[in-house]
């Protein structure tokens, strides 16, 4: 076996030739170092994979496993906690939302608004274009926007509610505020004052305002509404209807030839009550209207030309 030594420095070459037993000896380094490095890898490979897999570490990946099931178990509890708690949240909301859409409807009936534009019943029309920019809410950015939707419908019900009642107060002042003619046609045969007596001829008193169609049978109805107090036949006005509208007003319908309501029935602004008659102290078929003010009869003149509120 030759071996051949070069020196970089000089260029020199020098070549040694082996024989015997160090030739076998250097053919036997280089045959078992691979050798030797390849045991002794394989041991250090084992004595690790003893380590990792002893009972100790067993028994440490079996507590970090039960660990994380009790942390999955105390997640998947708190997660059905807070769904029950929105799903709760949002059966109130619904309640709410129910509310107001009895609010709404009565708010409409009040203001006669058209019911068709106003159709609580129905979804809001809504629409517009995709962006392409939408994304979905988180469940942190859920909980936060039901609590959001939940303050806005406190604050629109009690918005609603203030004005349904300033509604209702401003329809009881308008049904009870008196104006207009008990018929919807006809003309004054008399009016309100001194006047020659139809039977007497004599100068006499008239309080109140008649009107006639010149016939019997038409309409009397209420110039505001209010209760019923007296409903029958009383002297010389006949078959009468008087009621009272509150804040010290009262209207009477005499002479009558039928009468449509009792003593403590509720009427409603124009509401037929009566019809067109000539009983009584009368010549001839018509209502005889009278309107009092704090118990002191007054021209209804001042009330038959106002304009209905």
């Amino acid at each position: 076996m030759k071996v051949i030594l070069v020196d970089q420095r000089h260029g020199h070459t020098k070549t040694i030739v082996l024989k015997g037993w160090l030739k076998g000896l250097l053919s036997l380094c280089l045959l078992g170092a691979p050798v030797a490095l390849g045991y002794f890898g394989y041991q250090l490979a084992v004595s690790q994979n003893e380590g990792i897999f002893s009972e100790e570490s067993a028994q440490n990946w079996e507590r970090q496993i039960k660990l994380q099931a009790e942390q999955l178990a105390e997640i998947k509890q708190d997660s059905e906690q807070q769904l029950e708690a929105l799903t709760l949240r949002l059966a109130m909301l619904q309640a709410r939302l129910v509310r107001l859409d009895a609010v709404g409807e009565r708010i409409t009936s009040i203001a006669n608004l058209d019911t068709d534009e106003f159709d609580f019943s129905q979804p809001v029309a809504v629409g517009g274009p995709d962006m392409g920019n939408s994304q979905s809410y988180s469940s942190a950015g859920l909980v936060d926007a039901v609590s959001q939707l939940e303050q806005q419908l406190e604050d629109r019900q009690q918005q609603l509610e203030i004005l349904e009642g300033l509604m209702a107060e401003r329809k009881i002042q308008s049904d009870v505020f008196i104006a207009g003619r008990p018929l919807s046609r006809g003309w004054i045969s008399s009016r309100f004052g001194q006047r020659p007596d139809p039977f007497t001829g004599r100068l006499s008193f008239h309080p109140g305002i008649d009107f006639t169609t010149g016939k019997s049978g038409a309409e009397i109805n209420t110039v505001a509404a209010g209760v019923v107090t007296w409903s029958g036949p009383r002297s010389g006005y006949g078959l009468m209807v008087e009621v009272n509208h509150g804040n010290g007003f009262a209207t009477r319908y005499a002479h009558a030839e039928k009468l449509f309501v009792e003593v403590g029935d509720i009427v409603k602004k124009g509401e037929n009550i009566a019809l067109v008659g000539s009983t009584g102290r009368s010549t001839g078929p018509h209502v005889h209207f009278e309107v009092y003010k704090n118990g002191r009869v007054v021209d209804p003149a001042a009330y038959i030309h106002r304009t209905a509120r």
